[in-house]
């Protein structure tokens, strides 16, 4: 194990030489989320002197940058005469560069400053029947990217090469959190996105995870499989009544799933005022919605590294991997989070989080699910 730890500027310079002396280090890597970590270091004049806020923390593991990004939290100073000794220790929280992107919201014209905003009635940003990845790489551009209003640009964040995939959907927003439209779009092909440090550069690019079904499967036999657990409960909503449209003139179109069939009918309705269904935004969004209504099937589980199959080589965030449950039962689900864990005396631990804990979408896997909550009751009676 080699780990280094780096501060630069909010421009990527260098700052003083590599930390040494870190304690304790965790960080999580998560699929289209900003990734949360900490350290603890010692509390010495020329650390605090980098500590400061708009620096940022990179962590490079066996010579690759593991995670690199702002500081949320630059100090949490700790001592005490009968506690932690001199000189005390300061644990950093970071992130990384997508955090930057979070901060962000969608301007209906994002060519112009929020005081020259057009004033007419519900101004939106829209992009019709274009491709996904393109409405992503876009919306990011304009709004703190190369392509954006200087006061608005992120320093060094650039756009990653196109990787050409997705379909085409439609995007109207105004004033939202910028992530989350991006998620909005990247959800109907299944994409993601992300940040990463390229020499004096962040890379923002948009990709398609990879189904590993067959290669990345994890099991206690196969001793990579630390912690499993499910829940199965009925849908909140089989069918979205979508409301969209103006007082007046309002438009309406259902959305259902097939959850129906095995439950019983669940009828929500959505609100979507201002929006039309012309580039099929209403259904869009009553499909999004689906996606939380579904029958709530809970599958959580952590892995462990191991030489055999390792996070970042073999599988990567957003990746479809297997997962062995019981008794040679096996569901198929995405991996959210990759951890690192590491001290100076005691190695690292690499661990992954496979399946969100609060939905899954994939209907073979509430119907595999299902089935080995029927088994399991058996058993149960048998005992």
């Amino acid at each position: 194990m080699a780990i280094d730890l780096l501060v630069t500027d909010r421009n990527l310079n260098v700052l003083g030489d590599p930390v040494d002396g870190w304690m304790d280090l965790a960080c999580d890597l998560n699929y289209k989320t900003p990734a949360a970590g900490s350290v603890a270091i010692p509390a010495r004049p020329e650390y605090a002197a980098l500590l400061q806020p708009g620096n940022r923390i990179v962590v490079i593991r066996d010579g690759a940058i593991w995670c690199a990004g702002p500081m949320e939290q630059p100090q949490q100073f700790e001592w005490a005469a009968d506690g932690e000794q001199d000189p005390g220790k300061v644990t950093v929280a970071f992130t990384d560069d997508l955090a930057r992107i979070a901060g962000y919201l969608t301007y209906p014209d994002p060519t112009v400053d929020l005081a020259s905003q057009t004033v007419v009635s519900d101004p939106t940003y829209q992009l019709t029947t274009t491709n996904a990845e393109t409405i992503i790489r876009t919306l990011v551009n304009l709004n703190c990217g190369p392509g954006a209003i200087t006061a608005r640009r992120i320093e060094q964040l650039v756009l990653d090469t196109a990787a050409g995939v997705g379909t085409n959907t439609s995007i109207s927003t105004r004033f939202e959190p910028l992530l989350d439209v991006c998620r909005t779009v990247a959800s109907g092909d299944g994409l993601g996105f992300r940040t990463y440090q390229d020499g004096d550069q962040v890379k923002f690019g948009v990709y398609s995870p990879a189904d590993r079904t067959t290669t990345a499967r994890f099991s206690r036999n196969l001793g990579n499989l630390r912690s499993a657990s499910f829940t199965l409960a009925a849908p909140t909503a089989t069918s979205e009544l979508v409301m969209g449209g103006d007082t007046g003139t309002r438009q309406f179109v259902e959305v259902t799933s097939g959850a129906a069939t095995d439950w019983y009918r669940v009828e929500k309705l959505l609100d979507q005022s201002g929006t039309t269904d012309v580039n099929g935004e209403l259904t869009q969004a009553g499909n999004l919605e689906l996606g939380n209504d579904n029958p709530q099937v809970s599958l959580s589980t952590v892995t462990v590294d191991t030489e055999d199959l390792r996070a970042g080589r073999d599988f990567g965030l957003g990746d479809k991997v297997t997962v062995e449950l019981a008794s040679g039962f096996e569901v198929a689900d995405l991996v959210y989070t990759i951890r690192l864990e590491a001290t100076p005396g005691g190695g690292e631990l690499v661990t992954s989080v496979i399946g969100k804990g609060d939905q899954t979408t994939d209907t073979r896997t509430v119907q595999q699910i299902r089935g080995l909550a029927r088994r399991l009751g058996r058993i149960e009676t048998r005992r």
